[in-house]
């Protein structure tokens, strides 16, 4: 799987060649994928936090030069002992919403994002397993390294991750780096 989306994204690279763009113009559109490390709190007296580790893909569109808007979709996974109990844990999100970045001359392009969707999480031990889908919103946002007009690496996108799963909310924290294509 790491070997087809290495390949996905070189093919990507390669063609945003065609792409031409007047120097100085920020990009219309980008688009971001890379690794995710998830810490979830389960918002449970007594049940402390966990780790899951994924992916995270979005696709952003500008309006003007600093304004657009964002879709964020991300997959974590893990095995968290839940009082002893290995459970296997997938949790995904699919959230929507404005984003502002900074363009500049320097390498350096900040963005900061609120983001609103929802979440699904589900569950499996001992061959029993339960889902739930439920609001999400996540407010956050990174450093993008420009190493070319139409290349850069997404030094980080931090995160904070409010869930709602059975009626509480967990307040949780999202790491994502990665490559960033832009148009």
């Amino acid at each position: 799987m790491i070997r087809n989306f290495v390949v996905v994204c070189a093919v990507l690279s390669l063609s945003l060649v065609a792409f031409g763009q007047e120097r100085g113009e920020a990009p219309k559109a980008e688009i971001f994928g890379g690794y995710q490390y998830f810490h979830a709190n389960s918002g449970m007296s007594g049940l402390g936090g966990f780790n899951l580790n994924g992916w995270n893909a979005s696709a952003s569109g500008f309006f003007s030069r600093n304004l657009g808007v964002t879709a964020d979709f991300s997959g974590s996974y893990g095995t968290p002992s839940v009082l002893g109990v290995g459970v296997k844990t997938n949790f995904y999100t699919f959230l929507f919403g404005p984003t502002v970045r900074v363009p500049n001359s320097s390498r350096l392009t900040p963005f900061a994002h609120v983001l609103f969707g929802g979440g699904r999480l589900s569950g499996s031990a001992f061959g029993v397993s339960a889902s739930s889908t439920d609001f999400t919103w996540a407010a956050g946002g990174g450093v993008d390294v420009n190493l070319s007009r139409n290349f850069a690496i997404r030094l980080g996108q931090a995160d904070f991750l409010q869930t709602r799963v059975a009626g509480s909310s967990q307040n949780n924290f999202r790491y994502s780096t990665g490559i960033v294509l832009k148009f």
